[in-house]
């Protein structure tokens, strides 16, 4: 018998062959997948060392067939179980890897908040896991967000939909501090004049270099266009569980970075490419000539 993490091991009666219990393998004790394992059991959340029996065997989530039309194989995986739109495993595992890491939490740390090893998060995190609902609230509670969010089911709806705190408070943040909230890079909006004189908001991947903003465009597009004028950039926060959140705003000139040097720098410690691809070389810069923020807060803390 061999297993890998996420394996649902399943002990049936040797008699009527009906699955009497089942569980997911969250733990290997040896490399080669061979028992004894750590099963979180479906029916009691509990996990236990198991030596499986003759009447054990593993089931595969990834390799299932469909069952018979009118049958259904206890802790298989159907549209009650996984509801449209919950994404796909591997997007749920880089979410929880993603919000991790934006947080600032370890690996160890955060499977110490979900009850499960470190070995399990690692795999749902790098292997296409689809883990249970189970297991989803437990790292939602860890990793201070929901399901929902984890499963990207929220990705098409604006932020900010909760209720607002019983007790909010506005918090003027200071310079220091918006340029840490600014951090190095990220995704914030361009606030500036089309050639039309119509106001516009678009989108960019930014990168913080010294004093000053950076993006890519392209030459001929209403962002190259705001070059020479005065601009607004912000970037914010909305932490939906708590209503909770914060946005920094940077206003100055924005230009074209022309010194091939500064091109050439900013190209090669670029942290990622522009999300909306295409050929966008042309670099440009805003120089904040005022830098303030706000964070919503409960007044009770």
């Amino acid at each position: 018998m061999r297993a890998h993490l996420g394996d649902q091991l399943v002990i049936e009666s040797q008699a009527t062959g009906a699955a009497r219990r089942d569980g997911e393998i969250v733990g290997l004790r040896h490399e080669d997948g061979t028992p004894p394992y750590d099963v979180r059991w479906s029916d009691t959340d509990e996990v236990t060392l198991v030596f499986p029996g003759p009447d054990a065997h593993i089931r595969h989530p990834e390799h299932e067939q469909p069952a018979p039309t009118g049958e259904r194989r206890p802790g298989a995986v159907t549209a009650a179980t996984h509801p449209a739109g919950a994404g796909s495993p591997g997007d749920i595992g880089r979410r929880v890897a993603a919000e991790r890491r934006r947080r600032g939490i370890s690996r160890v740390e955060t499977a110490g908040r979900a009850r499960m090893s470190p070995d399990y998060l690692a795999y749902l995190e790098e292997s296409p896991a689809d883990p249970t609902l189970a297991t989803l609230i437990r790292l939602a509670d860890a990793l201070g967000t929901t399901v929902a969010a984890l499963r990207g089911g929220g990705m098409d709806l604006p932020p900010g939909q909760g209720h607002a705190l019983l007790h909010p408070r506005l918090q003027d943040l200071g310079p220091e501090e918006c340029r840490t909230l600014l951090s190095t890079h990220g995704v914030g909006r361009l606030a500036a004049s089309a050639p039309d004189g119509h106001p516009m908001v678009v989108p960019v991947n930014y990168e913080v270099v010294e004093d000053a903003i950076a993006f890519r465009t392209t030459p001929g597009s209403v962002t190259a266009a705001a070059a020479g004028t005065e601009v607004a950039f912000e970037v914010d926060h909305v932490d939906e569980a708590l209503s909770q959140g914060w946005s920094v705003l940077a206003v100055g000139p924005a230009s074209v970075v022309t010194d091939p040097e500064a091109v050439r720098r900013l190209s090669r410690h670029a942290h990622t490419t522009p999300w909306a691809g295409g050929q966008r070389d042309l670099w440009m810069s805003i120089r904040p000539t005022s830098l303030t923020g706000r964070r919503i807060i409960s007044a009770d803390r």
